[in-house]
């Protein structure tokens, strides 16, 4: 083990740079809120969101190095710190809070207000932060060189390579603009679809087809390939395995959930019916069993872990003036969180008496503590929140179903319990690498955190008003926005309460997890691109190969083919940012009444319908062209 002496940070303790400061603040909630906004609507959409610490750095040293001519790593980093959290916020609102929504629309009540959910979010986010705080001095201080923490050491070179700032901060305003106007012209005036569709008469029950979105592209890439081939392999098992067996063998049963036949089904709505009424339920058990999988394999590194952790809880340097020593005092750290158990008890969503309160903050301190160390270890993106949620899930609908709270005021608390726990977990992950990334470059930790409380407050209140406009405009569990987590942790709750679900698909799916879990691949995202339309992991896949080309690019040497790959994460990070911005603003236009009903209908009876590309052929001609660009910025611009 590592001791701390032996580190020097960029920035010494002794120097004081600006840091917390009015530019940094209001920069970071910005940040907070673009990305927050951007993988709300990512995740809703395809099931998983992107990092948005290496964006939120490259924009901010954009901003304050080349537009205000300030020069501070420090404040950089504030940036960042506060620009992360909303990503993370995102992350755990959208595993678990669109199934209120659902639920509100079955149910015919009202769903939870901007005010609860904001506030649960703020209170899980809140936890989060504060239970990271005294695991500082032990995760990152005195292990510093045994546990990585990959993506806030990425982070921290970034920062320190800033003096390209102003070129790269370019390069993910470029994806930034194209992904905006793009999204606009397909999604907004109709111009050519966004999804490409083509039954197949011969092949009776399959479809194949792509969403032709800047988005899905850019995940593509950043996930790499093989995380892009396993959701193809997985959409490939439904549309082209499972869903002509269920028309071959079903063609005159009726299934449940379907109401009518197979073959009614297939004729009414060719293979997306197939999709929605079956091979949806089969997908969330995959779901469900790689989540359930992921926490078992993960059970000794987290026992372990949390031990380890629990051996260096609150020690360090207590007595130590040095700038770079200070967190928040340990007694603030405790009324804080009996505060926030308090307001836990306190509010109607969470129908909790005070000793599910507490068991609330314990579940949560044990996830976050783990997190915590996880992330260290394995990286944010590997950290298994969604297993964690559904133990959590599975436990708490128990609890609540033995005290006799059943019903629809049960499955409400579960959830929302479920949600403080998932963000809770979420956000120490989140607060871990951004520590890490202020060790190094030489930040303030008392600082940061409050600037990661200010960065989890912001998007909380933020995240209430974007999760109920995308439900008003598009409707959760729809083609527009699957929200699979969402619906998997409703169907989870549904199952412990007693609900009717069609259990032997999702067995299926379950088995099927299983079976993909001993062949050694990882079942998660192969089971949420079996749970998905394939026409989401189709662009993936193509985002994947593009990555894939440029690594096995001959002829460069190892750093300027980084540069270039680098290149590209940046592109593709504001190709995600611009589509999720101009996804909310058509979310908006879809809830105001125009004349001639939304936007992209009004626009839709003018000459723009009429034109050659109107159809699936200029749908891939326009994808093929934004292909192009992802090649221009990283091999266009070495060439260059």
């Amino acid at each position: 083990m590592m001791s701390d002496n032996n580190f020097k940070p960029y920035i010494p303790a002794e120097k004081s740079l600006p840091e917390f400061t009015a530019t940094s603040v209001i920069l970071g909630i910005l940040l907070a809120v673009l990305f927050g906004g951007a993988n709300a609507y990512l995740g809703l959409r395809v099931g998983m969101t992107v990092s948005a610490s290496i964006p939120a750095a490259v924009i901010s040293m954009g901003v304050i190095r080349v537009i205000l001519k300030k020069d501070s790593v420090l404040e950089n980093n504030m940036v960042q710190t506060i620009g992360s959290a909303g990503e993370s916020v995102a992350a755990g609102a959208i595993f678990t809070m669109p199934a209120l929504f659902l639920w509100a629309s079955e149910w015919g009540t009202s769903a939870p207000s901007l005010v609860e959910i904001a506030i649960i979010a703020a209170i899980g986010g809140s936890l989060g932060v504060l239970f990271m705080v005294p695991l500082r001095k032990a995760l990152i201080v005195q292990e510093h060189g045994v546990l990585p923490y990959p993506e806030g050491q990425a982070c921290a070179e970034v920062l320190l390579a800033g003096e390209e700032g102003g070129e790269k901060a370019g390069i993910v305003f470029k994806g930034l603009g194209l992904a905006a106007a793009y999204k606009f012209v397909t999604d907004g005036l109709k111009l050519f679809p966004s999804e490409v569709h083509y039954e197949i008469p011969a092949y009776k029950g399959s479809g194949v087809g792509i969403d032709v979105l800047p988005a899905l592209l850019g995940v593509g890439y950043i996930c790499g390939t093989k995380i892009s081939s396993y959701l193809f392999a997985g959409g490939v098992l439904g549309w082209f395995v499972l869903m002509p067996l269920i028309v071959l063998f079903g063609q005159n049963v009726t299934l449940f959930p379907a109401s009518v036949s197979v073959a009614e089904l297939y004729a009414a709505d060719g293979s997306f019916a197939i999709w929605s009424n079956y091979i949806k339920y089969i997908g969330a058990g995959a779901v469900a069993a790689g989540g359930v999988i992921s926490l078992i394999k993960s059970l000794p590194l987290i026992v372990r872990t949390f031990r380890d952790a629990m051996k260096g809880y609150g020690k360090g340097n207590a007595g130590s003036d040095l700038r770079t020593d200070k967190d928040l005092p340990m007694k603030a750290i405790i009324l804080g969180v009996v505060a926030l158990a308090l307001l836990i008890w306190l509010i109607p969503i969470v129908p909790v008496n005070l000793f599910s309160a507490i068991l609330i903050v314990i579940f949560g301190f044990f996830f976050a503590t783990v997190s915590s160390r996880m992330v260290g270890l394995i990286g944010s993106s590997n950290n298994p929140v969604s297993g964690m949620t559904i133990a959590t899930l599975l436990v708490t609908a128990m609890i609540l179903k033995a005290t006799g709270q059943v019903g629809q005021a049960g499955m409400t608390a579960a959830i929302a319990i479920g949600s403080v726990i998932c963000i809770t977990a979420a956000i120490a992950g989140d607060t871990s690498q951004d520590l890490k990334t202020g060790y190094i470059v030489g930040a303030t930790p008392w600082r940061q955190q409050i600037g990661e409380l200010i960065g989890v407050v912001a998007s909380a209140v933020a995240i209430g008003a974007i999760l109920y406009l995308l439900n008003a405009a598009w409707g959760y569990g729809s083609t527009e926005l699957p929200a699979p987590q969402a619906t998997l942790m409703k169907m989870i709750v549904e199952g412990v309460m007693g609900g009717n679900l069609p259990w032997t698909l999702v067995f299926a799916g379950a088995f099927i997890g299983i079976v993909v879990e001993v062949l050694g691949i990882p079942v998660l995202p192969f089971a949420v691109g079996l749970y998905l339309p394939i026409h989401l992991s189709t662009p993936m896949m193509i985002g994947g190969l593009v990555r894939l080309f440029l690594e096995k690019k001959k002829g460069m040497d190892e750093k300027a083919k980084k540069d270039m790959i680098d290149n590209g994460v940046l592109y593709c990070s504001g190709l995600i940012a611009g589509e999720g911005l101009v996804g909310i603003l058509l979310a908006v236009f879809a809830i105001i009444p125009m004349a001639n009903g939304s936007l992209g209908d009004a626009m839709g009876d003018t000459i723009l319908s009429r034109t050659p590309l109107n159809g699936n052929i200029g749908g891939l001609i326009f994808f093929a062209l934004l292909t192009a660009t992802l090649f221009k910025v990283t091999i266009g611009r070495k060439k260059k």
